[in-house]
């Protein structure tokens, strides 16, 4: 349930951080990367003009096995359908070749994270379509054509291991920076498998540490112990399908053999242990997380586990001699009452001692219309990624004398997305700074935080390129009133001169779900594909996002989920008033957990959209906690074994709100085969219960790709110039 990020993000900075968008802890980063997972269904044989209920009578339950002939042979027809609709044309092949050129463009910025002494990019384009791994420094890198060290073409390993293998990252043995643990994934699943790696020699190391594929969480304790949890075997995995245990794993002995540090219960949602490597700080930690919103966090001490007497709902991270808590709700102690959405610290070992006798310094607390969206630590400084009204700010804590000190990173644009990160957080306050609007590309800019507090500006390194004709062009910021009276912010792009008549065509674009902020980023394929010709692209910021902080998503939790869609609603009928558009020329896109609201606006509001795409979708939401990931997002929308529950959850199950009697406006559904995070059956069976409704449905299905619906550059463009072939047909 990941937004689409721009071309230009960057998933391979890491610093300590308690946020999905930021590069995060541990913990905090396996979930937010692993939001959405899959589900099975239910309904009735009267298909499509009643509520339906029974699981066992559902007409295309068939079209869960993923890989079976029968399932494969219908996705094959659909494919080939959709193929011959959106593109076979000259005009399909033009934009699908446009699309290529950007992502595969050399001018892109190579983001970099230091490891060492090197600065390492991973890299795709035309030449190397799977992805080279390569290095440099960062006198070359300052240079407009660095020269760089291949360390890991992974065109050439999969070729010579017969495997689709798709980059997931790695992870470093500080502080000697030598050894690293490289995860792949074959044809873009979330499961992967690991194997060690020797920075020197640019080799995997010969009988090093590997593990099989899965869904694994994996640490250095030290170079000859691993804090690894992965499946080893029968009942070692939750209800979710993540690990339910965390071993100690020595170099040289076998897997299944390695020590329990911590064994979960089955119907938590996932146990991961990391090692702080900080020199002089050295420890591990284990969390237990029961629900997505809900976890324990443990200190490992002499040989014992030392729970941290935080908030389930809080996240909390350890950094040098400070605990570091984020607040999800308001948090009572003695007479004081710290905000939700506040970030507070304490000094660690006072607050083991003392527990709630502790001081806590507050470090940040939001306002209205402020949030904390994501923080991380260079060596001497707390970097704040903040939003005021969706507009990112940047800040800088500094604790000097006994007190901390907050000042904003000046430079950063008004309507923008900025992000700042650690260059390397164990050794020095360096940082990296992106910024983009947009209409204006991502800039890369390199700083350090001085120690009086006068930071200088930072130096910029790089700057994308314009990927698409921006002139003419605005960005404009509007609100409107949802039916409960919560004012929604939205923002437009598009042409300054509008004619205001509801001719334009418009997407408009959403997520709201899981505390996942959208911000106004820029976003080459969208500009080159949709606002060159003159059409509006809107991105709303709906309740069940992250924008305005916690409570702004738990407006829209469980029982509350409509409201996310009635913000939804609120903003379209907005643009409609305003002249922007009209429902003809009115579409809606959305992805994962966007994918089901989109799927909830086709069901409940058929007259207002003129089209729809709807990408890895949530559909069926009587089964989703039946399979893989599914059980760990009950902490978000609820549990249909509960019949209360089931009673709230089915108002926004779009596969059994459907009425073949109503009238739809044309859809494209699209998934992915090897995505093991949302189900493809979702997807499928949505698909089939139209066809047999004989409504204008359209159906692709990536054999590849994984969650993200791509496995490649190649794969990615085709997908979306479908995508906006379809929208240009049926909005123009």
């Amino acid at each position: 349930m990941m937004q689409s990020f721009p071309t230009e993000f960057n998933p391979a900075s890491f610093s300590f951080s308690i946020r999905m968008n930021s590069f995060s802890f541990p913990l905090k980063h396996l979930l937010h990367c692993l939001l959405l997972g899959s589900v099975y269904f239910t309904m009735s044989s009267s298909f499509g003009d009643e509520k339906h209920d029974n699981p066992v009578s559902d007409p295309f339950i068939w079209l869960e096995n993923v890989t079976g002939k029968r399932p494969l042979d219908w996705v094959r027809k659909q494919n080939a359908k959709s193929e011959k609709q959106l593109t076979d044309s000259s005009a399909f092949e033009k934009l699908e070749q446009r699309l290529l050129g950007i992502l595969d463009s050399k001018e892109r910025i190579p983001m970099i994270s230091k490891i060492g002494r090197y600065f390492y990019n991973f890299w795709r384009d035309a030449d190397n379509p799977k992805g080279i791994w390569r290095r440099t420094s960062m006198e070359q890198y300052r240079r407009n054509n660095p020269a760089w060290e291949t360390v890991l073409d992974l065109d050439a390993l999969a070729k010579r291991d017969n495997e689709n293998w798709v980059w997931h990252g790695v992870r470093v043995l500080k502080p000697e920076d030598r050894f690293c643990l490289v995860s792949l994934s074959r044809g873009g699943a979330d499961a992967d498998v690991v194997r060690e790696f020797d920075l020197e020699t640019k080799s995997f190391v010969a009988g090093g540490f590997s593990l099989p594929e899965a869904k694994s969480w994996v640490s250095w304790k030290t170079k000859n112990t691993l804090l690894v949890a992965t499946d080893f075997g029968p009942e070692s995995l939750t209800t979710s399908g993540y690990p339910r245990t965390v071993r100690e794993w020595d170099r040289g002995t076998n897997l299944e053999n390695a020590s329990i540090l911590y064994e979960g219960l089955p119907e938590d949602m996932s146990v991961v242990g990391w090692h702080d490597p900080t020199p002089g700080y050295e420890r591990s930690f284990v969390t237990r997380q029961m629900t997505f919103w809900t976890d324990e966090l443990f200190l490992q001490r002499n040989g014992h586990l030392i729970k941290i007497q935080k908030p389930d709902d809080a996240n909390a991270v350890v950094h040098r001699d400070w605990l570091l808590i984020e607040l999800r709700s308001d948090w009572t102690r003695g007479t004081t009452t710290y905000k939700a959405g506040s970030l507070l610290a304490a000094n660690l070992e006072r607050f083991l001692a003392l527990g709630d006798s502790t001081t806590l310094d507050v470090l940040y607390e939001p306002t209205e219309r402020t949030s904390l969206v994501a923080f991380s630590t260079t060596r001497n400084n707390i970097l704040l990624k903040t939003l005021d009204n969706v507009r990112s700010r940047i800040f800088i804590l500094h604790y000097h004398d006994g007190t901390w000190h907050k000042e904003p990173l000046p430079g950063i644009p008004d309507v923008a997305t900025a992000s700042i990160s650690a260059v390397d957080g164990l050794e020095s306050d360096d940082y990296f700074l992106t910024t983009a609007t947009p209409l204006s590309p991502t800039i890369l800019s390199f700083g350090t935080l001085s120690d009086n507090r006068r930071h200088p500006l930072p130096e910029k390194l790089k700057q994308s390129p314009s990927f698409f004709k921006s002139d003419g062009l605005t960005v404009q910021q509007y609100e409107t009133t949802s039916q409960d009276g919560t004012r929604i912010p939205y923002f437009q792009i598009g042409p300054k001169h509008l004619p205001h008549d509801g001719s334009t065509p418009t997407l408009l674009y959403g997520y709201g779900g899981f505390e996942i902020p959208l911000l106004p980023s820029y976003n080459s394929l969208t500009g080159a594909a949709w606002l060159e010709q003159g059409n509006v692209y809107v991105v709303a910021n709906i309740r069940g996002g992250g924008e305005f902080g916690p409570k702004w998503h738990q407006a829209a939790l469980k029982n509350k989920r409509p409201r996310a869609y009635e913000d939804f609603i609120a903003v379209a009928e907005d643009l409609i008033r305003r002249k922007v558009t009209s429902q003809e020329h009115l579409g809606v896109k959305g992805g994962s957990n966007g994918g089901l609201l989109v799927g909830n606006m086709y069901t409940m509001r058929p007259d207002l959209f003129g089209a729809v795409v709807c990408q890895v979708p949530l559909l069926d939401m009587q089964r989703f906690h039946k399979l893989l990931a599914g059980a760990s997002w009950i902490g978000e929308y609820g549990n249909p074994d509960i019949p209360e529950e089931w009673q709230f959850i089915k108002r926004f199950s779009p596969y059994h709100n459907f009425l073949k009697t109503r009238s739809y406006p044309p859809i494209l559904i699209t998934t992915s085969t090897r995505d093991d995070r949302v189900h493809p059956g979702h997807a499928r069976k949505m698909a089939a219960l139209l066809e047999s409704a004989d409504k204008n449905v359209l159906y692709y299905e990536n054999i590849e790709g994984g969650h993200g619906g791509a496995a490649n550059n190649q794969q990615r463009a085709f997908m979306d110039a479908m995508a906006w072939s379809f929208l240009e047909t049926q909005l123009k």
